[in-house]
């Protein structure tokens, strides 16, 4: 049985600060593609060189130096990359009003027009509306329901959005629970997809070789400072 998709993307960055009117960068950008509300096997992530120090406060969240980002491509080169990538898909992003600030003034930066008609799902707000008065960060989501990230060994973006991707299903009534990954072709995406019915095992998110050796560079320049040996996570 065929079935029109439906796309989204759920997206997280990493940045220099709060703020992108005080100078602050974006420096990373992870994305997970949903299809009828299933994770495929697409994703996306990008190291960016900001074109500027990244301040402790921030690398104490993220972990990200400056040493690490200093030989990443300019988001000038890879916005044509992420703007394919996300075309024509809804975004679900948790604290949308942040990272839509960042990356419009990303785009803005080099030319390009912003994000400010594209379709976007705010997890945060759909959070507080299915929980009044309740904690909703992705960490406290992530307990509620006993979403397992304490095997997390890397962090950053991508992985965010990975778990992100499974508190949106939750909060969307809890389908395909698990992440179970749908099989589809790369060009059916664009019109039509195969929807399977049948069950299938469930399956964890393998970060590819290179995704992983990224991050192992980035430990490696921390050393001992590294936040990964200090605590499991860190702040939303």
């Amino acid at each position: 049985m065929l079935e029109r998709h439906m796309r989204e993307i759920v997206l997280d960055t990493e940045t220099t600060g709060f703020d992108p009117n005080e100078g602050h960068r974006v420096i990373e950008i992870g994305c997970l593609e949903l299809v009828n509300h299933v994770p495929t096997e697409r994703t996306l992530q990008i190291y960016l060189n900001p074109e500027r120090d990244v301040p402790p406060e921030a690398q104490a969240v993220h972990g990200i130096t400056n040493e690490f980002l200093q030989d990443k491509p300019l988001f000038a080169e890879k916005v044509d990359e992420f703007l394919e990538f996300i075309q024509d898909a809804t975004l679900v992003i948790h604290n949308a009003e942040f990272d839509i600030k960042f990356l419009n003034a990303e785009l803005k930066r080099v030319g390009y027009k912003s994000l400010s008609d594209w379709a976007v799902v705010d997890t945060v707000l759909l959070a507080r509306k299915m929980f009044p008065g309740q904690p909703a960060s992705l960490d406290a989501l992530c307990r509620r329901f006993k979403i397992d990230n304490t095997e997390r060994t890397f962090h950053g973006a991508l992985l965010d959005s990975q778990l992100l991707a499974e508190v949106y299903l939750e909060l969307m009534g809890g389908r395909q629970r698990g992440l179970g990954l749908l099989e589809v072709k790369e060009e059916e995406v664009a019109v039509e997809v195969q929807v399977t019915r049948n069950a299938r095992p469930l399956r964890r998110f393998n970060l590819s070789t290179s995704e992983k050796s990224e991050h192992k560079k980035l430990v490696g320049a921390l050393g001992e400072a590294a936040i990964w040996k200090k605590f499991d996570g860190a702040a939303d």
